[in-house]
């Protein structure tokens, strides 16, 4: 079965049922009532025409639940109005259902849960540990947003702050977990770019253009983790970042200064430093305040001790991560690397075999029982 097509399928057909006057809702009910079936149903028997076999069983398994709520008129009426059979036409309908998602009835912490799950094809786990909620939590939101737009015609887009944190979220899940759509975000991305004149559109393109440049490095052959100081910087795609660096360096200019400009600061800063030891953490350190003051994030403050660390020494580090909140996740990884910077290696050992314990997925659980390991060995020597 080739989820991946099932998952580049999944707009489409969104699409297709909501031009033809479906609530959305009801319209991502249906697929994902075909996705079921087709998963059932194409490893022994797969079809010719993919996108116009998933239409029609969507299609027919909205007709089933309406059966149930509607009127025999209006059942008959859609009944004629069935798609007829052959290849259907294959129309990009992501973006759109991106802005449809983002409705102005909904929070948009709820339109953002509600496109992750709907058009993005995460699961309610991976859109729970974007958000840093427990899954049952996400759940549940996502279920009261399907509940709010239940019955409601799509006919006024959400704004454009919303979708672009949509996106986001689908690339970083896309970069960093186990479902690859950091292309898709960038593809998507680029095509908002071209559609409206905004800095933070921009803004989030340069952003992810800088991260993907360096994803070549990021792993090694046994897919073990290279921390950004470790990676060869050889691998990096030079293109990618100076599309990214041309595009940020265009927006700044413009004084409308946004969070994604200034997360793309840094990844540039970054990008542009020969070796780990030549990167302008003070400069760092300034868009992190930036950063700070724009979003009030407490990731932001936890990655700014990092670079507090770097630029001021390691006891800076950590009388800047003493005022972040210890619950949020990497704290303890953080601890652990500015502990091991600072000499301390017994507590650095101890601080990366719990963050280990903590970590979310196998890569980074690997990665952090072997950074205590490996100090363990030096403390024995």
């Amino acid at each position: 079965m080739d989820e991946t097509l099932l998952r580049s399928l999944t707009p489409s057909v969104l699409g297709i049922l909501v031009r033809r006057g479906i609530d959305f809702a009801a319209a991502e009910d249906a697929v994902q009532d075909a996705l079921v079936e087709a998963v059932r149903v194409w490893p022994t028997d797969p079809p010719r025409d993919p996108l116009g076999w998933l239409t029609t069983v969507a299609w027919r398994r909205f007709l089933d639940a309406a059966r149930a709520d509607t009127a025999r008129r209006r059942r008959e009426d859609l009944v004629e109005e069935e798609p007829a059979p052959g290849p259907a036409p294959t129309v990009d309908d992501t973006l759109q259902l991106y802005f449809l998602c983002a409705h102005p009835s909904l929070t948009p912490s709820s339109a953002v849960a509600l496109t992750l799950r709907a058009v993005g094809g995460l699961t309610t786990r991976q859109i729970a540990h974007a958000y840093l909620v427990p899954e049952a939590t996400m759940a549940q939101r996502i279920s009261r947003a399907k509940r709010t737009v239940s019955g409601l015609r799509f006919d006024r887009p959400g704004d454009v702050a919303t979708v672009l944190r949509v996106l986001y979220l689908v690339f970083n899940e896309g970069y960093s977990g186990d479902v690859d759509l950091a292309a898709e975000a960038i593809r998507l991305t680029r095509q908002l770019a071209a559609a409206i004149d905004h800095p933070e559109v921009v803004g989030l393109l340069a952003l992810m253009l800088l991260h993907h440049a360096r994803r070549a490095a990021r792993t090694a052959p046994d897919g073990s983790l290279v921390p950004l100081a470790e990676q060869d910087r050889s691998r990096w795609d030079t293109r990618s970042i100076a599309e990214g660096v041309d595009i940020l360096q265009a927006a700044l200019p413009r004084d409308q200064l946004g969070e994604f400009q200034a997360q793309a600061a840094i990844a540039a800063l970054h990008a542009d430093a020969p070796t780990a030891a030549e990167t302008d953490w003070v400069q760092i350190v300034e868009w992190y305040d930036e950063l700070a003051r724009l979003t009030g994030n407490p990731i932001v403050r936890l990655n700014r001790a990092v670079a507090v660390g770097e630029a001021d020494g390691p006891r800076a580090g950590l009388t800047a991560l003493a005022a972040v909140d210890d619950a949020l996740p990497r704290y303890t990884a953080v601890a652990a690397y500015l502990h091991e910077r600072d000499g301390d290696l017994a507590t650095a050992a101890r601080l990366y075999a719990e963050a280990a314990q903590q970590a979310t997925n196998l890569a980074e659980r690997d990665h952090l029982t072997r950074q205590a390991a490996r100090l363990n060995a030096l403390r024995r020597r």
